[in-house]
């Protein structure tokens, strides 16, 4: 005779409760701990900085020219009679000797010569050959104009790159310009992606049946984690709905991994195992059910050694927002990135309509034009149509309604 089960009607008691999704990633990233730091040379694109970058020296090394023209005294700014250029200053070369008789042409970036007091732009001048006459109001002309002075950009043994930033063009040109090459950099975060469930399968070479399903969430977390030279996706592993398998599994890859993300069996359903494996491994679990739709059952937890462990729904919508939205911060955390919480752009949503819900709402949109945004029509949390078509998400805070502007979140 069946015997009809007691399902429990909320998440794990012992979990935290937060409000809002940054308090939960706040709570979490805690107990996890920071990547060892290496050594790179040139390939360090992308990685996250684990030291300061210092100026070797001072930047503009020496006065520099900021303007095509000409290199005065102030005691010629005055004259109404032609100067003769007596000279230049090109870019690369040391500076002449600065004449007291005249002027000497120059050049962007030129090295300003010892005695001058301003530069006159080009465009302030009549040239007449091998002589200038100043066109401007001398009023206009002050000491040290049109000079960019050394040190000004930043002095030598000043830090000019802080630690935990993403390496990106801009950094690679400052760190160029200071002659650092070799950099200490957090080590990439090691990430198996682990699905579950008895319906899913590999199913690319052929039509599955009804009640089978193509791992698409495989294919969305493997897409995002890969995007970021900060992580390093170490495995790959599929689960069928099995306690022991699943334990086992998780137990081999904590030992390879620094972070293994989850889809599926993080419910309260018979088969689903997540919790309770994670129990039996030692995790902490942090979170387990948050205020947010889609993805309500997500669970978040670390080892004792600082080791992530992220439940996802096994709803592809909801175990993809839940990446980028939950997942990847935390990552970010853990290889080392100060800025790891967040910070996206705003958009305005257009046809929203006025509906609002009790929770964080995690809503698909399609960008209409800058900043402007529009809800893609979906069917839920099982609707990878309405994911295909989105350009991201924006998050609606709990009973708000209206065109925002809220902050929108990017494939």
């Amino acid at each position: 005779m069946f015997n009809p089960v007691a399902f429990p009607t909320r998440p794990n008691a012992l979990a935290m409760k937060f409000e809002f999704p940054n308090d939960a990633l706040l709570a979490l990233s805690e107990k996890l701990h920071l990547m060892a730091t290496e050594s790179l040379d040139s390939s360090h694109q992308g990685r996250v900085l684990a030291s300061s970058v210092i100026a070797d020296r001072d930047s503009p090394a020496a006065d520099v020219s900021a303007m095509d023209g000409y290199a005065i005294r102030m005691t010629q700014a005055s004259q109404t009679t032609t100067l003769p250029i007596l000279g230049e200053s090109a870019a690369g070369s040391a500076a002449p000797e600065m004449p007291s008789d005249g002027v000497l042409r120059i050049f962007t970036g030129a090295i300003v010569p010892e005695g001058c007091d301003a530069v006159v732009k080009r465009e302030d001048t009549e040239e007449l050959g091998s002589k200038i006459r100043l066109t401007l109001d001398p009023t206009q002309i002050t000491k040290g104009q049109h000079i960019r002075r050394a040190g000004e950009n930043a002095s030598k043994g000043s830090t000019v790159l802080q630690p935990g930033i993403e390496i990106n063009g801009a950094h690679k040109a400052t760190m160029a310009n200071f002659g650092c090459s070799m950099v200490n950099t957090y080590r990439p975060v090691r990430v198996t992606i682990l699905t579950t469930g008895d319906e899913v399968g590999n199913f690319q070479q052929k039509t599955p049946k009804p009640w089978q399903l193509r791992n698409s969430n495989r294919a969305a977390i493997a897409t995002l984690l890969a995007a970021r030279n900060w992580i390093s996706i170490s495995s790959v592993e599929h689960c069928i709905d099995d306690r022991k398998q699943l334990l086992e599994t998780l137990a081999d890859r904590l030992n390879t991994s620094d972070a293994i993300f989850m889809t599926g069996g993080v419910s309260m359903g018979d088969y689903d195992y997540v919790p309770e494996v994670i129990k039996d491994l030692g995790g902490d679990t942090v979170f387990h059910g948050l205020p947010i739709r889609p993805g309500k059952p997500v669970l978040g937890a670390a080892t004792e050694s600082g080791k992530l462990l992220l439940g996802l729904p096994g709803n592809p919508v909801s175990a993809t927002i839940g990446c980028q939205r939950l997942g990847i911060p935390l990552l970010a955390y853990m290889a080392g990135k100060s800025n790891w919480l967040p910070k996206v752009p705003v958009v305005r949503l257009r046809n929203g309509g006025t509906k609002s819900i009790p929770l964080t709402w995690l809503r698909l949109v399609k960008l209409l034009d800058n900043g402007v945004a529009e809800p893609v029509i979906t069917q839920g949390s099982g609707d990878l149509v309405s994911l295909g078509n989105s350009d991201g998400f924006i998050e609606v805070p709990p009973r708000e309604t209206g065109e925002g502007p809220w902050p929108f979140y990017s494939w």
